[in-house]
């Protein structure tokens, strides 16, 4: 059977998004033709609009519709502690507690020399400058990179940097060890020494 042209172009637009396969790309594409006439034109403006009504924060480079975005404008957020994740997704995470007062900085990526990306291709530069001479200073520093070896890359040469630049700026790394109801005989070693470097007093 051939798959008229329209349907096929959908397909491989899905096919395109991470995590899609062939075969998700086909159910998706077919659903959406079930799917009533408005609510598809609903879906087609919402993505138009995602890059059109979005922008970066000229601040910490988060996604938001203003500028500067609603954490950095937030006059209740403590602007002397800068949160430092590699994605917009991890500001969502971090933000669902509602536990951290604090300000962020995206990176949009990691330092990953296997697929060419160095610290000039993410946003580690602007956060040394924030760091050293912003509007707002700076007192903490919490590197909350992803605890995989790029992260754990990425982090360490953020520390080194900032160690050269500004001596005042304490420099901190979030938490790393056991998740709440986890039996340690099925831990990892790494996991495990991390836990037990992190231990704190009871």
């Amino acid at each position: 059977m051939r798959i008229p042209a329209t349907i096929q172009s959908l397909i491989e637009s899905f096919e395109k998004l991470p995590g899609i396969g062939p075969k998700t790309a086909q159910r998706l594409t077919f659903y959406l033709l079930h799917v009533p006439q408005h609510d598809l034109d609903s879906f087609s403006t919402a993505v138009k609009n995602l890059k059109t009504n979005t922008n970066l924060c000229s601040i910490c480079y988060n996604v938001d519709e203003t500028d500067p975005c609603s954490i950095c404008a937030d006059p209740q957020r403590d602007q002397s502690v800068v949160c430092v994740v590699e994605q917009p997704l991890d500001v969502l995470a971090l933000e669902k507690n509602g536990k951290y007062k604090g300000v962020y900085h995206v990176l949009h990526g990691k330092i990953d020399p296997l697929n060419n990306i160095g610290p000039d291709e993410i946003y580690i530069h602007q956060l040394l400058q924030r760091a050293k001479n912003g509007e707002q200073i700076v007192e903490e520093i919490i590197l909350s990179t992803n605890p995989t070896m790029e992260g754990e890359a990425t982090a360490m040469y953020i520390a080194k940097q900032l160690k050269v630049k500004n001596e005042n700026v304490k420099i901190t790394r979030i938490g790393r060890g056991l998740p709440i109801g986890a039996d340690l005989e099925y831990a990892d070693p790494t996991t495990l020494e991390r836990a037990m470097e992190g231990r704190s007093e009871y």
